[in-house]
């Protein structure tokens, strides 16, 4: 890293002002199927974005030519954008600030998964998809490891000087169950997606796991349809990321709010005017931008703008307050709304991608309510997990979503198990029918690798942590007649 800056402080331009961002990430990915060991995929990729500002306006550019040579031609091309935009911004880069901070940040890694072998990396996986094997009826098993090493160093004309480094482990199991003509799937990956090493596999009891999957996809098999009808819904965390992932963290995107992203996956129902009166939800609900949970797959110290990370309230009391938007989102929305604020969460996939407005960590903290309460709480309803198929409107306001794996509960008891559950409802509306929020008992810290958004599109990984919630009265569809 200090040859990359010796490198990129000889090589930029005389100009306004310069960043260059350098990412170094390798991925391994290992899995074993129905007992069998597949190639391992592993992949390196690392280059460099720069930036420069000239005139007001801005231009960047990228390379995977790390020498001198090569980031004065990136910067060079950045500069001709730059050039040519003069008088044509939406907004005066000038007045951004820039990035200044100089500081490190590390994941915590108290086992690192290079203490195991390749081969024993392989022999764990075996051990989990062989748990997997406890019926005839099992007729697919998987058991993955994911694994990720990101180095990043930032750097500005204003002196910002920025480390970071992410290890990132991304466990999955699957059981496919067929019998009487139907076929399900019971999977676990979102629970268990966390920054560190070995620990991370050890919190989410992975090699123990296969054989709960297992079970409950047998169970599935054999269950009666989801019924249909208004009742009280319990989601589970590993459901609940998937909720607070589409309709609250997409629609709180300050780009999105702008009209800025349309392309991929449309706007938002939510406007600037909305900050600080607006009714999200009940009073129970509280959500935070959090990317001080260092274990948490999205945690970091700064954001790829350079901006210093802290931890905000998105919605307290179910008001919405802040959006998700960076630096630049934040000049461009004081242009029509001065004083509003942000977060520090404006993120790049690569290398060679612009830092555009993303989810980080998002979470909604934890209440009061025991699981035990919650359940004895509802006369007729139905508890849900993990979810299975999701759609939401352009808008990102009326959604319906789908889930592996339903629980009756009646009489304020948990009663039988059912296949294909379903629920819909409006962003809005239903987290104010938030009726009970379940306690630090109940709260799981969880992620997904999978958040896809802008054109070209970039996939990133966030975190959603998030306690049992229960909500009232909400419309629940299945295939019992």
């Amino acid at each position: 890293m200090d040859s990359i800056e010796t490198a990129a402080r000889n090589a930029a331009p005389a100009c306004d002002a310069w960043t260059l961002r350098y990412v170094d990430e390798a991925s391994e990915q290992l899995t074993v199927r129905n007992d069998v060991a597949e190639p391992a995929q592993r992949r390196r990729d690392r280059g460099a974005m720069v930036s420069v500002t000239r005139g007001g306006a801005l231009g960047y550019a990228a390379t995977a030519d790390l020498s001198e040579a090569g980031l004065r031609a990136a910067f060079a091309q950045a500069l001709k954008l730059a050039q040519a935009s003069v008088g044509r911004s939406l907004i005066d880069f000038r007045e951004v600030e820039q990035p200044r901070h100089r500081g490190q940040w590390r994941s915590p890694n108290e086992k690192p998964l290079s203490a195991l072998s390749l081969a024993d990396r392989f022999d764990l996986l075996a051990r989990v998809c062989a748990s997997a094997n406890v019926d005839a009826s099992i007729v697919e098993r998987t058991a993955s490891l994911w694994t990720l090493r990101t180095e990043q160093l930032m750097l500005s004309s204003a002196g910002a000087r920025i480390e970071q480094a992410w290890d990132m482990t991304i466990p999955g199991i699957s059981a496919v169950a067929s019998a009487n003509g139907d076929t399900q799937m019971r999977s676990a990956m979102h629970d268990g997606s966390q920054q560190g090493g070995l620990e991370v596999l050890e919190r989410a009891s992975f090699e123990d796991d296969g054989v709960r999957i297992a079970h409950e996809a047998l169970q599935l098999v054999h269950a009666p349809n989801c019924p249909s009808g208004d009742m009280d819904l319990l989601l589970m965390p590993d459901q609940m990321l998937l909720q607070i992932h589409e309709s609250i963290g997409h629609p709180l995107e300050l780009d999105r709010i702008l009209g800025d992203e349309r392309n991929f996956a449309g706007t938002s129902f939510v406007t600037l005017d909305m900050f600080g009166s607006f009714r999200y939800g009940s009073d129970l609900l509280n959500v935070t931008y959090a990317p001080d949970v260092t274990a948490q797959l999205a945690s970091f110290a700064y954001d790829d703008e350079g901006t210093p990370a802290k931890r905000e309230w998105l919605i307290k009391g179910g008001i919405l307050l802040r959006p998700l938007g960076g630096a630049l989102s934040q000049a461009r929305a004081r242009q029509a709304r001065p004083g509003i604020g942000g977060v520090a969460t404006s993120r790049a996939c690569s290398w060679n991608r612009p830092p555009i407005d993303r989810m980080s960590n998002l979470n909604v903290e934890a209440g009061t309510s025991t699981l035990d309460d919650m359940v004895a709480s509802i006369d007729e309803g139905i508890l849900m997990r993990t979810n299975r198929s999701w759609s939401i409107d352009d808008s990102r306001n009326k959604f319906q979503f789908g889930c592996e794996y339903g629980r009756m509960i009646r009489g304020g008891k948990l009663a039988e198990v059912v296949k294909r559950p379903n629920y819909r409802g409006i962003s809005a509306s239903f987290w104010r029918s938030l009726d009970m929020v379940g306690d630090a008992g109940t709260f799981r810290v969880m992620g997904s690798p999978f958040c896809g958004k802008g054109e070209p599109n970039q996939v990133i990984r966030v975190g959603h942590a998030s306690p049992a919630c229960k909500f009232s009265r909400v419309a629940v569809f299945g295939g019992a007649k």
